[in-house]
């Protein structure tokens, strides 16, 4: 788990290959703030640099019961194909069923054809739309 801020910020450059609007000068706030709401960072390091991280939370749905939710999961783009993304996932689908959950949820973007893979094979199912409302900032 990435607790310290050390830890947190070795992280950035795996979670701005997904998340491009990250800045680095912001991204340790902004994963203060969100754990106060639960949120989690898990990354695996591998040749001295996270090569893989995932962001998520355990929280409860009237819909689906007690879940681990996946906010992101990402891998450096010079690192995919090497199994760190399927290695996070068993990892959390293991955490999961550790902490008591009846579920595993992620959304994903339609066209992150090789994420759809590594979800399929690990079990996950497409079984709902997401849809959003752009606001604006606040």
């Amino acid at each position: 788990m990435a607790n310290s801020d050390e830890e947190i910020l070795s992280c950035f450059p795996a979670f701005s290959a997904l998340r491009s609007h990250l800045q680095e000068q912001e991204f340790l706030c902004q994963v203060r703030r969100q754990q106060i709401q639960s949120y989690q960072i898990v990354a695996l390091e591998y040749e001295g640099s996270v090569q893989s991280a995932a962001g998520f939370r355990l929280a409860e749905f009237l819909a689906w019961g007690k879940v681990l939710y996946i906010d992101d999961l990402t891998t450096l783009p010079e690192a995919t194909s090497r199994g760190f993304a399927g290695t996070l996932m068993d990892w959390l689908i293991a955490h999961a069923k550790a902490n008591g959950c009846q579920g595993l949820h992620l959304d994903t973007g339609y066209a992150r054809h090789a994420a759809h893979r590594l979800y399929l094979r690990k079990g996950l199912q497409f079984n709902c739309h997401h849809l959003a409302l752009e606001l604006g900032k606040a």
